[in-house]
């Protein structure tokens, strides 16, 4: 049994993707990231980052197994199934590095467009400008790719896929009207518009987008003093050498 700690977070959703397409058994626990149940202690032995997602494999060789960080969970499963991840070298690591791409590069850009379109105060014009720049780039990176294979590993859909389904799919939804680019029907990007739709043709991915929408997300009963505890703002952040 795998043990999912989950919100309605895009990287939560990788994981669901990967354990549909895997039918490995799983329970979701769900966290309320919102009102900072990431930060209780029991959580934090967990990951120690304390973040979701986290899984707990009960039945690991060698006994309950814990695994944090949404791409190692994904490489993890893949090579505890012996799915979705070539065993060749090259073919292999074709899969890695566009899963590191999306960790590094796509992932992060997402999350502070989200951030400062919505959460963040008057004033952060440049802030917003810089990363929606930036991750316009990184969709025409994506578009390029695409147009050389039909998935982002190459010949066959892997955990690379499923590591930038999530954030493709959920920004278009969210932001897709106030910024065309990020729309799945975006004209300037038909191969990635092409490839969502093999992505959501996978029943298992419909599965997963079912288990997302079931989930509670918890943000509007979020007070003022979680969302500075969860930004790291007001009296969490850092003031010349100290939180205030």
């Amino acid at each position: 049994m795998i043990e999912l700690y989950a919100s309605t977070t895009p990287n939560v959703l990788k994981v669901v993707l990967m354990l549909e397409e895997t039918g490995l058994a799983y329970a979701l626990k769900p966290v309320n990231v919102w009102s900072g149940e990431q930060f209780a202690p029991d959580f934090v032995a967990l990951n120690p980052n304390a973040k979701v997602p986290v899984i707990v494999d009960t039945d690991a060789p060698g006994g309950r197994y814990v695994v944090f960080e949404s791409v190692a969970i994904l490489t993890y499963l893949a090579e505890k199934t012996g799915q979705f991840l070539p065993t060749g070298v090259r073919a292999r690591h074709d899969v890695l590095q566009w899963l590191v791409w999306q960790a590094a590069n796509l992932g992060p850009a997402n999350g502070q467009v989200n951030h400062f379109e919505r959460f963040a105060g008057p004033g952060q014009d440049y802030a917003l400008s810089r990363y929606t720049s930036e991750l316009k780039r990184l969709y025409g990176v994506m578009e390029t790719r695409l147009g050389q294979a039909p998935w982002f590993g190459g010949e066959d859909y892997s955990i690379a896929d499923m590591a930038i389904f999530p954030w493709v799919a959920v920004q278009s939804d969210r932001l897709g009207e106030a910024m065309p680019f990020l729309h799945r029907r975006d004209p300037a990007h038909p191969h990635l518009n092409r490839w969502i739709d093999r992505c959501e043709g996978r029943p298992a991915v419909q599965r997963a987008l079912a288990v997302r929408a079931a989930m509670t997300s918890g943000l509007a009963e979020a007070t003022a003093d979680d969302l500075d505890r969860l930004f790291q703002r007001g009296r969490y952040a850092w003031r010349g050498g100290q939180s205030t």
